[in-house]
C-alpha cells in the first residue's frame, strides 16, 4: 500500500483523485480478489455448519474483504481473534431457559493471514 503526503489546501482532494484513477482501482480490485480467494480457501478448511463467508465490499475509494457470519458480529469476530470461556443463558422451544457453557477457541485469524497481515492476539473476545 502507498501513501501519498500533500500539502494541497483542503487536504485529501489529491490522495483521493490519484486513489480514483482506473489504474488504482484495477490493482485494488486485483489485490482483493486475491485475498478474497486466500480466504475463502482458509475459511473452508474450517467450516463447521457454515454461517460465515467471505464477502467483498466496495466502499467509496477502498475495496474490502470482510468474514461475515449470518449469527452477527460476534460470531465473526470469535472466528477470526477467539473466543474466551463464558457460560450462556439460552432459550429452548417450548420457552424454558438453562445455562450453556461454551467452551474456549483459538482464532483463526483468517483475514490476517489471507491478507499476509501479522496475527495480532491481545486476549479474548469477550461479550458481555
Amino acid at each position: 500500500m502507498a501513501f501519498v503526503y500533500s500539502r494541497v489546501p483542503g487536504g485529501g482532494k489529491l490522495e483521493k483523485f490519484l486513489a480514483t484513477m482506473p489504474g488504482v482501482q484495477a490493482a485494488l480490485d486485483e489485490a482483493r480478489f486475491e485475498i478474497a480467494a486466500r480466504a475463502e480457501e482458509l475459511l473452508l478448511q474450517h467450516r463447521l455448519e457454515g454461517h460465515a463467508r467471505i464477502d467483498v465490499v466496495d466502499g467509496e475509494v477502498d475495496k474490502y474483504v470482510v468474514l461475515d457470519d449470518e449469527r452477527g458480529k460476534a460470531a465473526a469476530l470469535s472466528i477470526e481473534y477467539g473466543r474466551a470461556a463464558s457460560v450462556e443463558v439460552r432459550t429452548r422451544k417450548d420457552g424454558t431457559t438453562y445455562l450453556a457453557t461454551v467452551g474456549a477457541m483459538d482464532g483463526l485469524f483468517i483475514l490476517a493471514r489471507a491478507a499476509n497481515l501479522p496475527k495480532k492476539r491481545k486476549g479474548k473476545v469477550h461479550l458481555d
